[in-house]
């Protein structure tokens, strides 16, 4: 163990970014345990930081040590300076885990923290976490591996090859994302056959692709909705399963009347849209 990381981390230059990454993740199991203490009303454990009776969120703590952090490291990107590296890339990644903790508050300019909403922050999180450690076991998406180095040299045919692959993957990835496919797309990014495979399935029945290319194809739409209830939710149901076991419980959805009211508008829009793409296949 010791001699793999020493050959595939410490050798290859990769020990700022694997302490930004531990930083990262014990920062944010750490303030994640803290919000639920404080949430819980643990006399123990102290409360939030309200100043002159002002609540000021963690993502402010945050904002700073990234700022702080990130200029210093600008400033000395040009010297020898292992281990300050270490120091601020560490520093960097306990910043970025209590901004990205509170994701959902930058996203919406409100406190959903415990709503439904604020799943996306557990989401940002997640994302953070992955593309770290694919970068720091030697991973990289095209562009990032030196892919275009030496292509001003090399001849005509290889560098359009080069180019032309570049943009597949692009493209790839584009479709992928349009079919709702977020965690494939970003994942096939880095594996590049994956995107090879999510691009050619059928997309979620909601997703953009599926209002543009679904609408006219009740098939193709029936089985997209079939998969959906089938494969999809299970899947959704264990992720936020290990959300609320990590971050704790969200707040459950308060259906009011206004919510009834659009949701039923909701599902008769779609209930016509299915009938006309019927009608529209029936009569063509």
């Amino acid at each position: 163990m010791a001699g793999w990381f020493t050959d595939t981390i410490v050798d290859t230059g990769r020990l700022p970014l694997f302490c930004f990454l531990c930083s990262f993740l014990l920062a944010f199991l750490f303030i994640r345990f803290s919000v639920r203490m404080i949430r819980a009303q643990v006399k123990w454990w102290p409360g939030n930081v309200t100043p002159g009776g002002m609540h000021i969120h963690h993502m402010v703590f945050g904002l700073v040590m990234m700022l702080v952090s990130g200029f210093v490291l600008i400033a000395v990107a040009s010297y020898d300076t292992p281990v300050p590296n270490i120091v601020l890339a560490s520093v960097f990644g306990i910043g970025a885990a209590l901004v990205l903790d509170e994701w959902a508050l930058i996203l919406h300019l409100s406190d959903v923290y415990w709503s439904q909403e604020g799943r996306s922050s557990i989401d940002a999180v997640f994302v953070a976490f992955a593309i770290t450690s694919f970068f720091l076991l030697g991973i990289h998406p095209l562009g990032f591996q030196g892919d275009f180095d030496g292509l001003s040299q090399a001849d005509a045919a290889e560098a359009a090859l080069v180019i032309a692959f570049f943009v597949l993957q692009l493209l790839l990835a584009v479709i992928t994302l349009a079919k709702g496919k977020v965690w494939s797309g970003l994942v096939g990014l880095f594996i590049g056959p994956l995107l090879i495979v999510t691009a050619i399935r059928l997309g979620r029945p909601h997703s953009p692709w599926a209002r543009w290319r679904y609408a006219t194809r009740p098939k193709k739409l029936d089985k997209a909705v079939y998969r959906e209830k089938t494969y999809r939710r299970p899947v959704i149901r264990a992720k936020i399963a290990v959300q609320e076991a990590i971050a704790g419980r969200f707040d459950p959805v308060i259906v009011t009347a206004a919510t009834e009211a659009a949701q039923a508008a909701h599902d008769a829009a779609t209930d016509r849209a299915a009938d006309a793409a019927r009608h529209a296949a029936a009569h063509a």
